[in-house]
């Protein structure tokens, strides 16, 4: 199954590190570097599921969660919030934004597959 995925972070490293883990499994992958640059690469793509940072300038990922679930085609698609942050308050408020789901980084890529196998597959 090929799944198409939008993976929202403003560290380049991180967008590679995605993009390796998820090309090579099938998925689509398209990139972008903040939430502003997120909702501008959404407008052209229907992803089966989005992956998102929180600490990002311009727009955060709280800001892009609300951004993204404001549009109707966009309601129920899977977000997977993917940070350095584990405090509880920050999972409940993206959890309560929309999000799905909650990978702390450093990623192990074999979960992500996983979890977007789970959430989006």
């Amino acid at each position: 199954m090929s799944l198409t995925i939008l993976a929202v972070d403003d560290s380049r490293t991180i967008r590679n590190m995605i993009r390796l883990a998820l090309i090579p499994e099938g998925f689509t992958v398209y990139v972008a570097e903040d939430g502003i640059d997120g909702l501008s690469v959404l407008d052209g793509i229907a992803p089966d599921a989005i992956i998102t940072d929180i600490n990002m300038p311009r727009l955060d990922g709280f800001g892009f969660i609300d951004a993204v679930r404001a549009q109707s085609n966009h309601c129920a698609t899977p977000i997977l919030v993917l940070t350095t942050e584990n405090a509880p308050e920050m999972k409940k408020r993206a959890q309560s934004a929309g999000a799905t789901g909650w990978i702390t980084k450093p990623f192990d890529p074999e979960k992500l597959v996983k979890a977007l196998l789970m959430f989006a597959g």
